[in-house]
């Protein structure tokens, strides 16, 4: 019998009151020193 196990996601930021930060996006200033996102094609009933 194979068993699957379901990939965790890490720890999620904590923002500066003690909350979880939800977010996941690059600041502006920061966001020079990441490459662009490839584009992708849709095909139809995707």
């Amino acid at each position: 019998m194979i068993t699957i196990e379901a990939i965790k996601p890490g720890p999620k930021p904590k923002k500066d009151d003690g909350s979880l930060d939800k977010r996941r996006r690059v600041s502006p200033d920061k966001k020079k020193d990441y490459p662009p996102l490839k584009k992708h094609k849709h095909t139809k009933g995707d």
